[in-house]
């Protein structure tokens, strides 16, 4: 994988890119098997994904040109959310931050419910899920900070990039193997489409 890195947003000709270490992971089946009956049966029903988006859907860096902020995604974080997706699981991003380029992102990846610069993520939460017509049992959440506390009250199965700050580690229901960022979002969505049957099919398709 490579991260675009430049020191100006303009100025192409600086632009580097960086190879990034590739991720060792177990395998699906294993990880699989380390969950409980009742992790994996959340995951089996579940119908709607929340998560926070810097720390998680990004590696946590907030980047200044100018007046524009940068933010960098693992296009494999994307393709996994989209596989969800298509899976009829909807999407929402709750952050307390926020600016044009994870409105951007957002739109690409079908996002149904975005709410940025989020004050009481519990709060906001709750109002997805009404809308959404799901309830905590169906839902999927995912954060690495101390306010993500509020998505894992609110759903059945928590999980956490591996960089997560301590509490919330201690309370997930899955660490990533892989960092914010570069494939931890990818990595729960595996999990869950493995625990649906659906991953080996996926695979299958797109060797075809």
């Amino acid at each position: 994988m490579f991260k675009i890195c430049s020191t100006s947003a303009s100025d192409l000709s600086r632009t580097t890119f960086c190879r990034e270490p590739p991720i060792l992971r177990c395998p699906l089946p294993v990880l699989l098997k380390d969950l409980t009956c009742d992790q994996r049966a959340a995951l089996v029903r579940a119908r709607l994904f929340v998560l926070d988006v810097d720390g998680t859907l990004t590696d946590g860096q907030v980047v200044y040109i100018g007046q524009e902020e940068l933010q960098s995604f693992c296009v494999r974080d994307g393709q996994g959310l989209v596989f969800l997706r298509k899976q009829g699981i909807k999407l929402a991003w709750i952050s307390g931050r926020g600016c044009a380029a994870t409105e951007r992102r957002g739109r690409e990846l079908g996002v149904e419910f975005m709410s940025l610069g989020c004050r009481d993520k519990a709060a906001e939460l709750t109002r997805i899920q009404a809308q959404a017509g799901v309830t905590p049992a169906d839902t999927l959440a995912m954060g690495d900070d101390l306010p993500d506390l509020a998505l894992a009250r609110g759903a059945s199965f928590f999980s956490v990039p591996r960089g997560a700050c301590r509490e919330l580690r201690e309370r997930a229901d899955y660490v990533s193997q892989a960092a914010a960022g570069a494939g931890a979002v990818r990595e729960v969505c595996e999990l869950c489409l493995s625990a649906r049957g659906l991953w080996d099919g996926l695979v299958e398709a797109a060797g075809r």
